[in-house]
Order: C-alpha cells, then structure tokens, then sequence
C-alpha cells in the first residue's frame, strides 16, 4: 500500500470504496437537519424533492429507510467496488457496520451511527496525509473508526495520519446563520431553524470542515465555505499546512460540499454545475473550460413517497462522477445526458449503476477516497 493523492484525475491505482452495509436509517437531529436544511424544509423546489418538515432543534427522531432500497444502494456499491477492480485499481473497504450497532453518545446527545458509506466527507487526503476531518453531524462522529484498518495499514507504510480537533457537537456549536438566512440560502426560502438548547457542555461556535468541502488541485485547495464553522476549520487547513499549499476560500458554493457543483476532470477542464460557477472560483482558474452538463432529466430517479422517503440530495447530485485518469469517468448510468456529452467532449465513459443516490446523500466521487493517484505535486495554477 502506497499514500500518494494530489488531485482527482492522474491515473488511479488504490482507492477506498465506502460500505453500504446497514444502513438502515438517519437519525434527524439538529447537527442532521442544519447539514441537509435545504432538502428538508416544507415545500418543493428547483434544488430538491420532496421536502419534509424540519425536526424540532434538540430533538432525536429516527428515520427508518425503506430495506429494498437499503438493499439496492448495497448491490450497487459492490457492483461500484467490481467495476474499479476490474479496471485493475486495488480497492480497499472499511469495515461493515454491524448490523446491532449500539448507539454512540457525545456530551449530552446521543445518535445511531452510520456506515463508511460517503467516505470523502471525513477524511481529506493531501499527498502522504491522511487528514480526519471535523464531522458536522453526529451520527458520523466515529465513522472514520472503520477506516481504522485501512489508514493503519498505510501508517505503518510510511503515511502521515492527521486528525483536526473533533468538535463537542452540542446545539451551541452551529452557526445557524447560512440556514436562517433566506436572502443567502442556495436554495431558495428555507424554514426558520429554532433556537439551540443550552448545554453544560457549550464552547460555543466549533470548527466544522468535509474533506468534500476541498477541491485538490495539487499545491492549491480550493475550499468552500459557507458559515463560522467552516471558516474555522478552513483556518486550521491553513494554518496546519503552512506554506506547502495555497488554500483558496470560495464563499458559498454550495451549502457545504463542492464536489457536487465542480470537479476537475483534467488541467484545464473542469465539469460544473453551470457555468457561473466560473465567477466564484479564484482569479487563475476562471480561465479554465468549464463544462455543463443538461439539467437532470426527471425520469432518471425513482419515485419516492413524499411523506415516507427522506431525500437528501438535489438532482444534479449525478455530477457526482470519479475519474480513474485524464480520459477516463465513472458516471451514473441513468445520467444519459451527461454520459453523452462526456463522450462528446472525448471522455471514455464506464456507466455504473446507482439508483438511490438521493436517499443516501452521495454518488461515486462521495463513495471513493482516492489514495494512490500517480500524479505529483503540481503547480495547475502558473
């Protein structure tokens, strides 16, 4: 095993895929629902369908998932597993979780955990470094535990093994601001989040930072940041890291995660939501050739009940793709439209199956942590 990860497109040679196994349901809490507020308000929008009423702030509410499509999302993420092994990658899992998983517990909350399913959110890879990040939502609070057996392995290999300050995750520790404020959400109004419940515990606002939230462009990081609790953990990367890299902020992307609204698929070109996407990326990549794919085509997503299925994702959540080298992109294959353009644009496209990715918050680049990639530290930008 061999830690080397700068980018997400020079040839792929180790990855990890996340598991899917038990995953049964999401415990909608406060950490839960100011992460997904924007899926989860009470009405119908261009971003996401269909919304739900919030849960009250301090409380814990398990939402169970339908088991066939728990099963499905399973079948799926080993047929993702499959597909890169046979396109000659070593693939690394973590380990399942058990199917009794006992409940985890913070100071003054408690939450079912989740399974290592969504990967990049917890773990920032630079290089020979692993880097746990501070999760947001405390149901994942020990998710990266089952990496352990991954990340020691590359340890005793020779990697670096980092984690950032874990935050205490009481109601106090969120900025509520970017949920609150309806002049600045992405997605248009969203329900008032109400007031936290003190805690003996409170420090008051915590830093908070997805690997998913860095877009790994060799020397430069671009990091999205959209409230207080990013913007403290974005100064931790900064400060951690030194003058090895040039960290870029970008001011609300997105919500949280920028892997969703752009991805470099080589130097020079990157896939985007749309192509406005340009006018808030730093000054030296706006040259870049941006390219959109057509809007999601309804008929490319399982119909969920409205009262009963919990959707966390919008539908451009299939821009979500994984690239094994500069040619080649893993892309869903409901995504008709952006398959065809990829191709269009010179791409060899490997069409993999995902059917649920809007109940579970993720696609293939969410899956995945790339960890041995065969290019170096480069300089993309001069």
């Amino acid at each position: 095993m061999h830690l080397s990860s700068h980018d997400d497109f020079t040839p792929l040679k180790e990855v990890v895929v996340g598991s899917a196994a038990n995953y049964v349901g999401h415990d909608r809490d406060v950490s839960f629902e100011v992460f997904h507020h924007e899926s989860l308000t009470g009405f119908r929008s261009d971003w996401a369908y269909p919304r739900l009423t919030q849960a009250a702030v301090g409380h814990r509410e398990s939402w169970a998932i339908e088991a066939r499509y728990a099963e499905e999302l399973h079948e799926d993420v080993e047929g993702l597993a499959a597909v890169l092994a046979e396109l000659g990658v070593a693939v690394h899992r973590p380990l399942p979780l058990p199917p009794d998983a006992k409940a985890i517990a913070g100071l003054g909350w408690e939450a079912a955990p989740t399974p290592a399913l969504n990967i990049r959110d917890n773990t920032l890879i630079l290089g020979n470094q692993i880097i746990e990040t501070p999760p947001a939502i405390r149901s994942r609070y020990l998710e990266t535990r089952l990496l352990t057996p991954v990340f020691t392995a590359y340890w005793q290999a020779g990697a670096r093994w980092t984690t950032m300050p874990r935050p205490t995750l009481t109601d106090m520790s969120f900025d509520l601001s970017y949920a609150r404020d309806t002049a600045t959400t992405l997605g248009g109004p969203t329900e008032a989040i109400g007031d936290p419940q003190p805690s003996p515990y409170d420090v008051g606002l915590e830093m908070m930072l997805d690997g998913a939230q860095v877009l790994r462009l060799g020397r430069d990081l671009v990091v999205n940041v959209a409230q207080e609790n990013h913007v403290r953990g974005a100064e931790w990367l900064e400060r951690h890291l030194g003058h090895e890299y040039r960290v870029h902020r970008v001011w609300r992307m997105a919500d949280n995660h920028i892997d969703s609204m752009v991805l470099a698929l080589r130097p020079g070109v990157f896939l985007a939501r749309y192509d406005g996407i340009r006018d808030l990326m730093p000054e030296p990549l706006r040259s870049w050739r941006y390219i959109v794919p057509p809007e999601p085509e309804a008929g490319a997503f399982p119909v969920y009940d409205e009262y009963e299925d919990l959707v966390l994702t919008s539908p451009y959540i299939d821009l979500n793709v994984f690239s094994i080298d500069e040619r080649t992109v893993l892309v869903n294959a409901d995504c008709t439209g952006l398959v065809k353009l990829l191709e269009a644009e010179g791409f060899d496209v490997v069409p993999v199956q995902h059917r649920h990715r809007r109940l579970f918050g993720g696609g293939f680049h969410c899956f995945t942590l790339d960890t041995h990639r065969t290019g170096g530290f480069e300089d993309y930008l001069t």
